[in-house]
């Protein structure tokens, strides 16, 4: 797929999607709402820029004046770009939303793999400062710490409940954001609470046996975790090493999903985040730009 294929069906999936189309109708309440530069055209732009190794608003912009204006020519400033984009921050979701229903239903491998389901959060950093004195997007942010990296850190936790792929990395099936400070097993709890007739594998903080036999008794589902050594003990005995082991290995795609993530979008660092629309654009249109290239992009190239 060449990048005028990819700008083509990105545009034409944005603008024929029912679920965005009628969250932009909210939005244009009034008749006289008839933007030259179209709201379409502003979640192309964003999305195609990050698709294309570009991870700020800025160097997008700049590209497509540079490089795309022949493809839109009603480009507005940089100062009315950012603000449109901005206010376009809750259909991010409602993008993302779509991609993850239409990806799962373009995916007919999944009908004999949809048994077993992977579960994680990656932290979304926008300050690293320990006097913890940013203020940034308050309604979604607070402190907290991440273990797997030993840092602390204010922000929010992206959580992300994938469908195991053979040979590949796991599609995203839900997503959602909680603050930083939140517990992942009290975030992905009322998830966790409707599954059935599957297995969840997850990280040894999602472990509630309580949850788990009610699920396994009337739901015929499982969230399947590493064992955890009990106060005191040094060593596992041989069958728990082994069911840790093998866990581990199923939910080894989720992390280097995340890794891909962060590669592919810088997508943890929202140093320069200074709004709350500003954070959700960024981690909402980042995580569609990935699923795009997830679903859609990488298979077919």
């Amino acid at each position: 797929m060449t990048w005028k294929e990819r700008l083509i069906a990105l545009y034409c999936y944005i603008s024929e999607d029912k679920r965005i189309q009628q969250y932009l109708a909210t939005l244009r309440m009034s008749n006289n709402y008839q933007p030259l530069f179209t709201d379409e055209e502003v979640m192309t732009v964003y999305i195609f820029g990050i698709i294309s190794g570009l991870h700020k608003v800025k160097l997008i912009y700049n590209y497509t004046r540079n490089h795309l204006l022949d493809w839109f020519p009603q480009l507005p400033s940089y100062q009315a770009f950012n603000y449109r984009l901005n206010e376009l921050s809750g259909c991010f979701e409602v993008l993302v939303c779509s991609v993850n229903s239409n990806a799962l239903l373009d995916e007919p491998c999944l009908l004999q793999w949809s048994g077993e389901k992977v579960i994680d959060s990656l932290p979304i950093v926008v300050s690293r400062s320990n006097n913890y004195t940013a203020c940034t997007a308050p309604q979604l942010c607070n402190k907290g710490y991440c273990a797997s990296k030993n840092m602390y850190y204010y922000g929010v936790r992206l959580h992300v409940s994938a469908m195991v792929r053979p040979w590949q990395m796991p599609l995203p099936e839900v997503s959602w954001l909680t603050g930083a400070e939140d517990n992942d097993l009290t975030a992905a709890r009322p998830w966790l609470e409707q599954l059935s007739n599957c297995k969840m594998y997850a990280d040894k903080i999602y472990g509630d046996q309580p949850m788990n036999t009610l699920l396994q008794t009337r739901q015929n589902a499982r969230v399947i975790t590493p064992v955890k050594k009990k106060t005191g003990q040094q060593l596992l005995d041989a069958a728990s090493d082994l069911l840790s082991t093998a866990v581990s290995r199923v939910r080894q795609p989720i992390e280097s999903l995340f890794s891909w993530m962060i590669e592919k979008t810088q997508i943890q660092s929202a140093q320069r985040v200074r709004s709350e629309k500003g954070l959700l654009v960024h981690v909402w249109g980042k995580f569609a730009a990935i699923l795009f290239l997830l679903a859609y992009i990488v298979t077919l190239d």
